[in-house]
């Protein structure tokens, strides 16, 4: 689910994704997302939309939720706060994912330096092309924001997540409510993925793999 960037009135500031199982961008803009305010589901549906980029398990109808995630990468220790209330099937999602060495030795392939200010990871191919071989519903509301620090999901449009994810750099990043944000990196973290986006995009463009390449080691969640 590559995150694009689309013209809107005064900015470039939309997220577009890739449907896991697309080879081809999705070109048009999503539509704003159906979910209701979020609440703590008893129930999660993952369903299969294609082969996953790795092989995996979907994660149990029951959302198994952790405090903390930490992605250990050559760029240093991002330390996530999980939000398992707001966010309960995603957060599952990703602790399954984690507990199975998905994002071990992948890469985060795609920085954004104008208009949105994200770092995003969370495909084995490197390509932005790449899933986990389902998909689940947006946990969104009205209110949702993106300030500096949030750890949000990529999408193709409404309720169609999968394994990618970004991480917000600078509070200049304006979107629509329609990315589940399932976490907050902490300060140290924060500086971490700053100190990538200075370094700036291979080529020198506003968007593109990241100059410094950042490898996700291993993955942990408790």
């Amino acid at each position: 689910m590559r995150l694009r960037l689309a013209a809107l009135p005064a900015i470039a500031a939309l997220l577009v994704g890739l449907a896991a199982c697309s080879a081809t961008p999705d070109e048009s803009a999503p539509t704003a997302s159906q979910s209701a305010t979020p609440t703590t589901a008893s129930t999660c549906t993952y369903t299969s939309d294609g082969s996953a980029a790795k092989p995996v398990k979907s994660p149990p109808a029951a959302p198994k939720t952790a405090k903390t995630a930490t992605l250990k990468t050559s760029a240093g220790d991002l330390t996530i706060a999980l939000d398992g209330e707001q966010a309960p099937c995603t957060v599952s999602s990703f602790v399954s994912l984690i507990s199975q060495q998905y994002f071990d030795q992948t890469v985060c392939h795609r920085l954004t330096t104008s208009g949105i200010f994200v770092l995003q990871c969370g495909d084995p191919t490197g390509t932005g092309t790449g899933g986990p071989g389902y998909s689940f519903a947006d946990e969104t509301s009205p209110e949702m924001s993106y300030p500096a620090g949030t750890v949000a999901m990529a999408n193709a449009g409404p309720d169609t997540n999968g394994s990618q994810f970004f991480l917000v750099y600078d509070d200049s990043t304006s979107l629509p409510p329609n990315y589940t944000v399932f976490g907050h990196l902490d300060d140290a973290s924060l500086a971490a993925v700053r100190a990538v986006a200075k370094q700036g995009v291979a080529g020198g463009g506003p968007d593109g793999a990241p100059a410094q390449k950042v490898t996700i080691l291993t993955a942990s969640a408790s």
